[in-house]
C-alpha cells in the first residue's frame, strides 16, 4: 500500500527544498512507493523569502500546500516567546489544535518534520506518528546539531551518526525507528583532531567558534547522509520492511528496540550520482 507522507516544514532555506525535491524525485522516479499528502508550513506567504522559495516549489509539484503562522498565531494570542530549556507556552498547545484542525481533511500515515522548526505538542504527534531528524547516533548527545558536534568532539568518539526518531513529549527523546552511522577516524581526518588535542571544546568554541575545521568537517559528513537518511527510512516504511504499531518500530514481528541500521543502503546512495 502506498505510504501517504504529511510533510511538515518551516522553509528556511535550500535544505527544506531538497529535502522536498529529493522524495519527490523518488516517488515520481516510481523508486519509492509513497506521495506527499500536503505539505505544511508554519509561515504564511509574504512572510520570509526564503519560504515564499519554497511556497512555489510546492505549488509546482501540485501539493496541498497549508500554512498557519505561528508568530501571528501567538500575537494574537497574546503569548510568550517560547524559549529553549524552558516549558512551553501554552499558546502553543492551542496552535497545534488549530494546525490539526486544518489538517483533519487529509488521509496520511506518517509525518515527516523536514526542517521543521517548531516542538511538536501532543495535538500533533498522537494523532499520528511524526518522524524527526536528529544528527546523532543512538546513545549520542541531544541537542541542536552544533551543541551535538561539539560534545563529540569533546567525548573523541570514532564514528558519528544520524536519526530519526518518533516525536514524543521528551524532546529528542523518542524511540530510534532509523540510523546510520559513519567514521571520524583515519588518515583524512586524524590531522584534524590533533589540533584539539589538550584543548576542551568550550575553550575551541569560544576562540575559533565553527570555523575550526574538525568542526566543520564533522558537520559535514553528517549532513551528507541527513537527506538520503530520510528517503531510505520513508522507503523502509513504505515497502513494509518497518512499520510503527503504538509508538513501537518493527521489522517483521520483531520490535525494533535500538533503531533499524540502515548504514549500508546510505554509503550505496552516496556511492551513486546525486538527483536533483
Amino acid at each position: 500500500m502506498t505510504l501517504r507522507i504529511g510533510w511538515f516544514t518551516t522553509g528556511r532555506g535550500e535544505g527544506s527544498q531538497k529535502l522536498l525535491r529529493t522524495t519527490v524525485n523518488a516517488i515520481r522516479e516510481g523508486s519509492l512507493d509513497a506521495e506527499v499528502s500536503f505539505v505544511f508550513c508554519n509561515r504564511e506567504p509574504g512572510q520570509f523569502p526564503a519560504t515564499d522559495d519554497l511556497f512555489r516549489q510546492v505549488e509546482s509539484y501540485d501539493l496541498p500546500l497549508i500554512t498557519l503562522s505561528d508568530r501571528r498565531f501567538r500575537k494574537e494570542h497574546n503569548g510568550e516567546i517560547a524559549r529553549a530549556g524552558q516549558p512551553l507556552p501554552t499558546w502553543r498547545t492551542g496552535y497545534d489544535e488549530a494546525v490539526a484542525q486544518l489538517l483533519a481533511v487529509y488521509t496520511y500515515d506518517i509525518g515527516m518534520l523536514a526542517g521543521y522548526m517548531l516542538v511538536m505538542t501532543p495535538p500533533l504527534f498522537e494523532s499520528h506518528p511524526m518522524l524527526n531528524l536528529h544528527p546523532a547516533a543512538p546513545g549520542q548527545p541531544e541537542g541542536t546539531w552544533q551543541d551535538v558536534t561539539w560534545k563529540l568532539i569533546d567525548q573523541r568518539v570514532e564514528h558519528g551518526g544520524v536519526r530519526i526518531h518518533l516525536v514524543t513529549a521528551g524532546l529528542d527523546e523518542g524511540p530510534v525507528v532509523t540510523y546510520c552511522t559513519y567514521g571520524l577516524r583515519g588518515a583524512s581526518i586524524d590531522l584534524l583532531w590533533r589540533n584539539a588535542e589538550g584543548r576542551e571544546a568550550s575553550h575551541i568554541r569560544e576562540t575559533e567558534g565553527e570555523r575550526f575545521p574538525l568542526f566543520q568537517e564533522m558537520r559535514r559528513r553528517g549532513s551528507m547522509r541527513e537527506l538520503p537518511l530520510v528517503v531510505e527510512s520513508l522507503r523502509a516504511l513504505a515497502d513494509g520492511r518497518l512499520r510503527v504499531d503504538k509508538g513501537d518500530i518493527f521489522t517483521g514481528d520483531t520490535r525494533v528496540v535500538r533503531g533499524y541500521d540502515l548504514t549500508p543502503e546510505i554509503e550505496a546512495s552516496l556511492a551513486r550520482p546525486a538527483i536533483v
